[in-house]
């Protein structure tokens, strides 16, 4: 009997992560090479890496225009920054031969305008820019290895950048001069602290300031429900009467859920209740090697409608307002496609927080991802049963380098100064690991093979469409989203049949989503198209959409309130005759488990 696509890639999801053993084999040796190669890599396939570099320098070898290209650009920039030089040395305000990209801040300093330095930043740049002309535009060069490429040229000059050295920075021989080396003496202070507690596998420096339960995610609640994967928190009303139709947020689990319920005056959950809303998150366990089976059906199935059960049994007869966090916008919109597939409608609306449905444009996150790569990584998380924090937090700081590599060492290293400790920056070292299993379908059924907007990811074994979901939406994306680029959010439009609000906010993945109102520096943009609308695309959405200062979250959550009823008596915390008791107070037990 032949097989649908569709039945097929499932089939071969329900397989167990890894490669089957050959034949007669009772030894694997890939294996543990792969996760000894990825101890020492941060678990990037060399082999990937090899394949970009490879496809990149034999058809530069092979294209004798761009090498004259690059000639004539290489004799160009010489001759500007020849003719700089002497200009620099005796007008410091002379007009620049190259500025920095706008999201470039290593050489916005005064310091960096006089003689020599502004020549040495300026040479540097233009040398940049020559390497980007290099790594791109190369005839036959595939697309991904020809990013791949750019991406890691760009690494190695962001590890030369002059700003990282301290005879070539001149804050920090200022900072050297005024302080007579104390800057130094404190920054070999913080590297060996830093260095220590990496070793013993402590949490950053200052982090004891921050405590889950005492000063980030306090605001009142019980953990209603426990199952092998999830604790579901119901929060504690704080209005007299409450919109009947509950919210339940399910975030990533690559991340802890407080990012919605940071310190009081960031918590988006604390927001919602004052506002008169019931409030349910989801709190994922931080899994472990016995949990390496856990698949993406498994978080949809113990998680997402595990959760749907319980709150709908809490407030019986009231549908839902769905919302989901990034890879947690991803699930529950997959849930809500099989929900309305199947006839279940059990939801109210759906909001997405910086999440993708299609995932043909997911930005630099996508350099990470080939079969060459997914595959190591497969192995790696054969071994051990887990993707490591580590890991997963290298990748993430590769995208943003300048900002959190680079710069940071800058500063606390040669500068001597401790950037210091917030709330969102102490959540972000809170990592969690992600289930060997789970990780390896996500990579390949949604990355690699983008299942979900072809209608071919399989739900109990039936594919399910995105299209099916008619119920209203609101999306939010964030301008310098490096995990979730707006623009791939954006296909939210294309992919569904539902009346789309969209919010285009500033601000990056985490930042520009934990918004609260009393943040001046922020803005947006907001759109509503409904169903039948002409589809618009993302630079003609950006043109006409109306801009509003300040946050998004007021327009979200009178958004929420218009598709929702008349404010009623709060429900119970739990229903104990339901089977949900409260059974701790929030935050529970699975957010503390690093």
């Amino acid at each position: 009997m032949l097989q649908t696509p569709a039945k097929e890639r499932a089939k071969q999801a329900a397989q167990p992560v890894g490669r089957e053993q050959s034949a007669g084999r009772g030894l694997s040796l890939d294996q543990p090479l792969h996760a000894a190669l990825g101890r020492m890599t941060a678990g990037v396939s060399p082999v990937a890496l090899a394949l970009a570099y490879t496809d990149w320098a034999q058809h530069l070898l092979m294209s004798p225009d761009k090498q004259v290209e690059l000639v004539e650009k290489a004799a160009g920039k010489w001759r500007r920054y020849l003719e700089y030089c002497p200009r620099a040395w005796s007008d410091a305000h002379c007009e620049a031969c190259i500025e920095p990209l706008p999201q470039d801040k290593r050489f916005a300093g005064d310091p960096w305008q006089v003689w020599p330095f502004n020549a040495i930043y300026q040479g540097f740049l233009l040398g940049q820019q020559w390497w980007h002309n290099a790594t791109t535009a190369v005839p036959g060069v595939s697309r991904h290895h020809e990013e791949v490429a750019s991406f890691v040229a760009r690494q190695m000059l962001d590890m030369v950048s002059p700003a990282n050295f301290p005879a070539s920075n001149p804050e920090v021989l200022k900072a050297t001069l005024d302080t007579g080396g104390q800057n130094l003496v404190r920054g070999a202070a913080n590297f060996i602290e830093d260095w220590q507690r990496t070793v013993r596998g402590e949490p950053p420096a200052s982090m004891e300031d921050f405590e889950v339960g005492r000063n980030l995610a306090v605001t009142p609640g019980k953990v209603i429900f426990r199952n092998e994967l999830i604790e579901l928190i119901q929060y504690a009303p704080q209005t007299d009467k409450v919109h009947p139709e509950p919210v339940l947020i399910v975030p990533a689990w690559i991340m802890k859920y407080y990012i919605l319920d940071l310190s009081p005056e960031n918590s988006l959950v604390k927001y919602l209740v004052e506002k008169g809303h019931t409030v349910f998150m989801i709190s994922w366990k931080n899994p472990a090697a016995e949990d390496h089976d856990l698949g993406m059906e498994d978080y949809r199935r113990l998680g997402v409608m595990a959760a749907l059960d319980a709150v709908t049994a809490i407030a019986p007869g009231k549908p839902v307002h769905g919302v989901g966090y990034c890879l947690g916008g991803t699930l529950l919109s997959i849930a809500a496609a099989a929900m309305a597939r199947d006839g279940d409608d059990r939801l109210a609306t759906l909001t997405l927080f910086a999440a993708q449905i299609d995932f043909t444009e997911a930005g630099e996150l996508t350099l990470f991802i080939d079969e060459a790569q997914v595959s190591f990584l497969e192995d790696i998380m054969a071994e051990q049963g887990y993707l490591d924090t580590r890991q997963m937090a290298g990748a993430f700081q590769l995208l943003r380098s300048n900002d959190l590599i680079w710069s940071a060492m800058v500063q606390s290293y040669l500068m001597g100064e401790r950037q210091p400790m917030f709330d969102l920056m102490a959540w972000n070292a809170d990592a969690t690991r992600m289930p060997a299993r789970m990780h390896s379908e996500y990579l390949r059924q949604l990355f690699l093979n983008n299942d979900l907007a072809n209608q071919h990811y399989c739900v109990d074994g039936r594919p399910v469409s995105l299209r099916d979901i008619r119920i209203p939406m609101f999306a939010v994306s964030t301008l310098s989203d490096h995990v979730a680029p707006w623009r791939s959010v954006y296909k939210v439009h294309a992919r569904t049949n539902a009346d789309v609000t969209f919010v285009l906010s500033n601000g990056g993945h985490n930042a520009g989503i934990v918004s609260p109102p009393a943040n001046n520096r922020r803005y947006h943009q907001i759109a509503t198209r409904d169903d039948l609308a002409a589809y618009l695309d993302p630079d003609a959405w950006q043109a006409r959409a109306t801009h509003h200062d300040g946050s998004w979250w007021p327009c979200w959550q009178g958004w929420l309130a218009d598709h929702s009823a008349e404010p009623v008596k709060p429900p119970g915390l739990g229903a104990p005759c339901k089977g949900y008791r409260p059974l701790a107070d929030a935050p529970g037990a699975y957010v503390l488990v690093r």
